[in-house]
């Protein structure tokens, strides 16, 4: 997610895979029965390597491409790197401006750096898990939209511009401990700070803004489908309750918590008499906070996503179009993925390095 972000905005991103596989999303896919490259959208608008880490050609290409990129993310756990002879000290003993982003689920440093773990388990330690539920019900997993990519690739992301930013004025680089436990706490600030003053509650399902408020949830239709309610302040609350033919006069206690429960039952009884698209069309342009819930294969088929491009068709792949959006330097429409090892003879042969031998040897 990192590098996708970084190559979307017009970086030059060379990914570097074992020959035997590749990562982890190809290596779990051929085991399932393989599926196209062009479908890896996280892979999409990369140039694409195949280098054996544990021979010392390989590494020696590794340690060329360091020579002149500005940049270098690894994903393994903690001195992984170092023994491999690819660590920081390495990279930037011939590249000192070199940037060396590392992405892990607990950081460089403390009693569990070197953990086991994936996204589940890093936001049930960030407090994030815990916030997200019903009430009286468990912790429901938001996708891994938290931990892996919001705080983790999104904020390593980050990271790596302002070290590439500090770079061009020190002559300097510097190494990026990014961990998705940092991160995904880090995102929870705002939770962190009203839980002190009292304003949240950790209990699941009792706040403003984790379904606890009849006026910020979804709410079931007559067709089984589900629309969104975010309807917080006055006039949208007001316009809320008018396209629902509620009146405001029976329900004028919004920011009540005691009132909270018969609120959102007169509002689920309400939901429960039209279908879906019925409620959509009913809240057109109507400012009441109030939206359609789409499967994701819908997305593609809303009016504003359509004529904004939110989503992209490459050779008959849908997927999302770059984000965020530039006035002037618009990155291109982005390359679908390359298969395993396709830039090896392209990428070797500008390093000085000769393909078929190294492919010969191993180290390819």
């Amino acid at each position: 997610m990192a590098t996708l972000i970084l190559a979307e905005a017009g970086a030059e991103v060379i990914k570097v895979e074992h020959p035997q596989g590749g990562d982890h999303t190809r290596e779990v896919a051929g085991r399932r029965g393989g599926f196209s490259a062009s479908f890896l959208n996280n892979n999409r608008g990369k140039r694409c390597i195949s280098l054996n880490l544990k021979h010392p050609q390989g590494i020696d290409a590794a340690l060329k491409l360091c020579k002149s990129a500005d940049g270098l993310i690894e994903g393994f756990r903690p001195g992984v790197t170092e023994k491999l002879g690819i660590g920081p000290e390495d990279a930037t003993a011939i590249n000192e401006r070199l940037v060396y982003g590392r992405m892990t689920g607990w950081g460089q440093q403390g009693p569990w750096a070197r953990e086991a773990g994936h996204d589940i388990n890093y936001i049930a330690i960030s407090g994030a898990l815990y916030s997200i539920g019903e009430k009286g019900g468990k912790p429901i997993l938001p996708l891994t939209l938290v931990g892996d990519f919001g705080g983790g690739g999104m904020l390593l992301a980050y990271g790596m511009v302002c070290a590439l930013l500090e770079a061009k004025t020190s002559g300097k680089g510097q190494v990026v401990d990014a961990s998705i436990l940092d991160g995904s706490t880090t995102l929870m600030a705002t939770f962190f700070s009203t839980l002190q003053t009292g304003f949240w509650q950790e209990q699941r399902g009792s706040n403003i803004l984790d379904g606890g408020a009849p006026f910020y949830d979804t709410y079931e239709c007559a067709d089984g489908e589900y629309i969104a309610i975010g309807a917080i302040e006055p006039q949208f609350y007001s316009a809320m309750l008018s396209g629902l033919g509620l009146s405001e006069e029976a329900l004028p206690h919004q920011m009540d918590q005691k009132h909270w429960p018969e609120m959102k039952a007169q509002i689920a009884a309400a939901v429960a008499t039209r279908s879906r698209d019925e409620w959509a069309e009913q809240f057109s342009g109507k400012e009441a906070c109030v939206t359609p819930v789409l499967k994701m294969s819908e997305v593609a088929e809303h009016q504003h996503v359509r004529e904004r491009g939110v989503l992209l068709d490459i050779d008959g792949v849908q997927q999302p179009a770059p984000a965020p959006r530039f006035s002037r330097t618009q990155p291109d429409v982005p390359h679908q993925a390359h298969v395993l090892g396709a830039d090896n003879h392209d990428i070797l042969s500008s390093l000085g390095l000769d393909p078929e031998a190294m492919k010969q040897a191993g180290a390819t």
